[in-house]
């Protein structure tokens, strides 16, 4: 175990217990079931409830159901539909559609308004109070499950959309009835609105697709990057949909095959924005009628509509009146009003395009100039203005994003011109002050002019981005305006708050790793790393800021900054690992390698050679593992590292574990004791010890495997190790299988089970489950026995590694 090593008919029958009723206005006061006989107390729509009340969200949303009804045949009008309730109660439709199919428990208070809102009478009310009390109790005795992940991806809506109602007409008569997917493709030149429209009238229908809703940028036509490659967006739509990244396979065909099946049957609307053509579309269409997709593009998509049926809808410029009622909802009927030629003029310079008359408007709002005097500008700016139509990605839209650009403040427009150095795809507080060299609040605060502004968008709290476009625009601001020193400068902080902050969480993660700090330089002025201090808050900001890690580290690769790019692939490392992202943690690991080539540092060579020969062996590409290891060895030898060749041992130990040599590994594990015992260094000592234990045990010897794992286990306590200690109670729990002692190997392995949960370690924990389970069937409990091998195959499987064969076939029928 070398990985271990290392119609409410008559709701107020609710309110009778034992033929006695209860005084209405004694129900504010109770709040648990008036009853205990056990009898049936209502019945609702004609389904029977028993004595004991309902019990989940479900049976409450049942009753509310057969409320409504009630209600609406009392008023002798139709149900109320979930836009009138949250007309009524000023809540959301989406938390009125929850409270009555059951996926959400109403709040006290909220039920309260709710069933007087429904006419529930006081007796009835109490009652329901009680039912829901009732719940949230039983609730709270139940072991918690996690909550289905229902993605709700869709960018914020816009505040009005002028001049679509036909399309609107459309798109609602399109998801009306469908038989098949329905994919709608919304083309037009840059800046007519096609995300705007495609965004809005998604937020309209989010309530008839129950199972979420998925957004994607696919950057069709941004200039500086290539466009979102297929593959790049299924991954990101299958994560959303709870698919494991490990159990993403390589292959772009099995990669589609596998986001239709977790679509399968499921109501969700898909939004592709910004597509570049249709092969880049269509392995992200579904397969099942109950999805729509829609799709918007500066191209016809002409592919997608003669071979996908795909329904066009072409988006043009606004008309005349549409344009002045944008201008209007923008700037107020007033001050339109008192300047109507002026308006007229700013209509006509923007050529109606929707985005230009947005950003304008943004212009006057913040400048707080008249409209003649915009009019003016836009005029003065005519030729530059007329790329607008001319087709280029940038250079359509230049001149109507620098309209916003210069009515910021000096620190902003500086601080939008640093973000074009950003590697994408969104950007953080803390992340931004580092990039700028300034302290977070002020930084907070420049942040939010520019999305006032519209070049950014807050699309989730505290998280920052902005269109392609716009990015390239700040980047192309940046490269003209920002000498060289002072752009390397940016990116410099930028990379030092990446790989600080990464590398203090990984020290949270991993506390007894090997220290290799020798490339570790202090950040640069201005970098204010984030501080994770426990191992909860370590995980949550690596996993939140794992796309963007992975892309500063490759920035830093490409931009020569190979420090940062070894520094990132080491800090990284241990996160990719227990989490399972075994692709990424070979790129990352091979990055960090290359770098360390170039830097011509052998201790940092050494380092990144073993951490990729982990990356190999944990997915049983052993020959790759095995030269990346002699190449580190023959580091550490030349370079006289008796503790690098101490680990390097072990890991070889692992190696040869991994592939069923256990003479071989227990070579390398006694060397790795040698040599640890002469270094004094009493966190390899105990990993040796461990090791050699395991190996003892592999070959048949488990009283010998005992003493030395029991040795390893004190010393490991000792060091508060709990990775190692995880390892060596899994150890443990082996050698009391095979010498009899069931009880005692089920107590070793459920403490490493503890622990490995604790630490995030998927594959620990799989491990060891397949091993409880062998010594559950030894101690004559077959279901419990099964049960662990079953919820080791899901991991394994989840993972999308080779280790599930072995314990797919001890679920196999004898």
């Amino acid at each position: 175990m070398y990985g271990h090593m290392t119609s409410i008919g008559s709701i107020s029958a609710l309110c009778t217990r034992a033929g006695s009723p209860i005084r209405p206005s004694l129900w504010p006061r109770f709040r648990t079931p008036p009853y205990t006989d056990g009898r049936r107390w209502s019945t609702v729509g004609g389904r029977a409830l028993d004595a004991a009340g309902a019990r989940t969200s479900d049976d409450l949303a049942g009753l509310l159901r057969a409320l409504r009804r009630r209600h609406a045949r009392q008023q002798g009008d139709g149900e109320l539909t979930y836009r009138e309730l949250a007309a009524r109660t000023g809540w959301s439709h989406t938390a009125i559609a929850e409270y009555l199919t059951g996926k959400t428990l109403p709040p006290t208070d909220r039920l309260d308004a709710l069933v007087r809102l429904l006419g529930a009478t006081p007796a009835e009310q109490g009652a329901l109070a009680t039912a829901r009390d009732r719940i949230e109790e039983s609730r709270r005795r139940a072991p918690r499950a996690p909550d289905r992940m229902v993605p709700r991806q869709l960018p914020a809506d816009v505040a009005s959309l002028a001049g679509r109602d036909d399309e609107l007409a459309l798109l609602d008569k399109l998801v009306a009835a469908p038989t098949a997917v329905v994919v709608a493709a919304i083309s037009g030149t840059a800046g007519v609105g096609k995300t705007a429209l495609a965004v809005h009238w998604a937020h309209r229908v989010a309530d008839r697709f129950d199972d979420g809703q998925l957004y994607v940028n696919l950057r069709g036509f941004d200039p500086r990057v290539q466009a979102l490659s297929p593959a790049k967006a299924l991954h990101g739509f299958l994560d959303a949909l709870g698919v494991p990244a490990a159990r993403v396979p390589a292959d772009l065909d099995a990669q589609a095959a596998l986001y239709r099946s977790a679509l399968a049957g499921k109501r969700v609307l898909i939004v592709l924005d910004n597509a570049r053509d249709a092969e880049q579309v269509r392995p992200l269409l579904p397969g099942t009628p109950t999805t729509m997709v829609l799709v918007t593009s500066r191209n016809q998509l002409t592919s997608l509509v003669g071979l996908d049926s795909a329904h066009p809808i072409p988006l043009g410029l606004l008309s005349r009146d549409a344009a002045s009622h944008l201008l209007t909802n923008r700037l107020g009927a007033e001050r339109v009003a008192a300047e109507p030629e002026a308006a007229g003029a700013i209509i006509a310079a923007c050529a109606r395009l929707p985005l230009a008359l947005c950003i304008a408007a943004a212009r006057v709002q913040q400048s707080g100039f008249p409209l003649a005097t915009l009019a003016t500008e836009l005029g003065t700016a005519g030729q530059r203005f007329g790329v607008l139509d001319a087709g280029d990605a940038v250079g359509e839209v230049r001149t109507v994003f620098s309209w916003s650009y210069t009515a910021l403040t000096p620190p902003a427009a500086g601080l939008f011109r640093l973000l074009g150095l950003h590697p994408g795809p969104d950007i953080t507080v803390a992340a931004a002050a580092s990039l700028a060299g300034l302290a977070a609040d002020g930084t907070r605060r420049l942040l939010t002019e520019l999305t006032r502004a519209n070049l950014l968008a807050e699309y989730r709290p505290g998280r920052f981005t902005a269109h392609d476009l716009l990015r390239a625009y700040a980047a192309e601001l940046s490269d003209g305006t920002d000498p060289e020193p002072v752009r390397r400068a940016a990116t410099t902080r930028l990379l030092d708050h990446y790989a600080h902050t990464a590398h203090a969480a990984d020290a949270l993660l991993r506390p007894h790793s090997d220290p290799v700090d020798h490339l570790m330089t202090p950040p640069a002025a201005g970098v204010h790393p984030e501080r994770p201090t426990t191992h909860a808050e370590a995980m949550a900001w690596l996993t939140a800021e794992h796309p963007v890690l992975l892309a500063a580290l490759r920035h830093a690769a490409g931009a020569g900054f190979d420090a940062h790019t070894w520094r990132l692939g080491r800090a990284l490392d241990t996160f990719l690992d227990r989490q399972g992202h075994w692709q990424d943690r070979v790129e990352t690991c091979r990055a960090a390698l290359l770098a360390a080539e170039r830097l011509g540092d052998p201790v940092a060579q050494a380092v990144a050679h073993r951490f990729l020969a982990g990356a190999h062996t944990v997915v049983n590409q052993f020959a790759d593992a095995q030269g990346h290891l002699e190449s580190a060895l023959d580091l550490y030898v030349r370079g006289g590292d008796a503790e690098g060749e101490a680990r390097t041992h072990q890991n070889l130990a692992s190696l040869w574990d991994r592939q069923g040599e256990p003479r071989k590994a227990l070579e390398h594990s006694q060397r790795t004791l040698v040599l640890a015992q002469a270094a004094g260094h009493r966190r390899a000592q105990a990993d040796a010890l461990n090791a050699v234990g395991w190996c003892h045990a592999q070959l048949g010897d488990h009283l010998g495997a005992l003493a030395y794992c029991e040795q390893a286990l004190e010393l490991l306590q000792q060091l508060d190790d709990r990775a190692g200690e995880a390892a060596t109670w899994d150890s443990l729990g082996f050698a009391h299988h095979h010498l009899g002692q069931y009880g005692r190997a089920v107590e070793c392995y459920e403490r490493t089970l503890e622990l490995t949960r604790d630490l995030g370690d998927l594959w620990g924990e799989a491990d060891t489950l397949s091993r409880l389970g062998d010594t559950r069937h030894a101690l004559g409990d077959p279901a419990s026995g099964r049960a662990d091998w079953q919820r080791a195959l899901d991991i394994f499987t989840t993972l999308n590694h080779p280790d599930a064969a072995a314990v797919r076939a001890k679920l196999r029928p004898a």
